[in-house]
């Protein structure tokens, strides 16, 4: 009786964690320049007394679908979309540099280049890119920023740093769904890395593939509700018929 308990119950426990990741991704499905998050389980031997014949399942891996998004023209001078594997250095809340792909950028009102979630954008030099006031900025393919006040001659601020992540320390979500390195250390500036401007990235997710799996995900986690109804149900049969005797 008990081993259907622990299979019933680490099934809906599984089919909850995967309806919470669904929903998500979901959630994000206009925001710019996210990577739906993905969910694996596998199954794993309850260790103990006895023979392992209890079985829990167990989330074995959690990554992103690295797929790019759609591009999405804007014809905005501060619009940039990062292309082929290429993100944005961007400096996270906690101090530490964190990549992403959302391309959205403005000037703060302290004259720092940040991105749609005020996150300061980071130059080749690891330092924040400082915009003069009053002037008017652009960004070449190769990332350069660089500004023009009135008559003055154009000026260069400096170079967004776009890092290509590689196999070996590839790129995982943080707490804070910022992107850093699996050795939390920085990646060094692409110098081939190149984006486009006047556009950006959309979310890779697919709202009618992941309301579907929203769907598959509430069945299951009610297949295995009902297996611990009949659960308990045979339970107190047997604790009637035990009573009688």
């Amino acid at each position: 009786m008990d081993h259907l308990i622990y299979t019933a119950m680490s099934g809906a426990n599984a089919a909850a964690q995967r309806q919470a990741v669904l929903a998500n991704n979901l959630a994000n499905a206009s925001t710019q320049g996210f990577r739906a998050e993905l969910s694996a389980f596998r199954a794993v031997p309850l260790r103990g007394d006895g023979a392992s014949t209890r079985v829990f399942a167990l989330e074995s891996s959690s990554g992103h679908d690295s797929r790019a998004g759609a591009s999405q023209p804007t014809g905005r001078a501060l619009d940039v979309q990062a292309q082929g594997n290429a993100w944005f250095a961007v400096q996270g809340l906690d101090g530490t540099e964190a990549y992403s792909r959302s391309g959205a950028l403005q000037v703060s009102p302290e004259g720092t280049l940040v991105n749609s979630s005020g996150l300061v954008m980071l130059s080749d030099g690891g330092s924040p890119i400082d915009v003069p006031p009053g002037s008017d900025i652009s960004i070449g393919t190769d990332g350069t920023v660089t500004s023009k006040t009135g008559d003055q001659p154009s000026s260069t601020l400096g170079r967004l740093k776009l890092a290509t992540p590689t196999a070996e320390d590839p790129l995982k979500r943080s707490d804070d769904g910022l992107f850093r390195t699996a050795s939390l250390e920085p990646v060094p500036s692409d110098s081939t890395a190149r984006l486009q401007t006047g556009s950006l990235e959309g979310s890779n997710v697919n709202p009618v593939e992941t309301m579907v799996g929203m769907i598959a995900a509430a069945r299951q986690f009610d297949a295995q509700m009902r297996l611990l109804s009949s659960t308990e149900a045979s339970d107190k049969s047997a604790a009637q018929l035990l009573s009688v005797g």
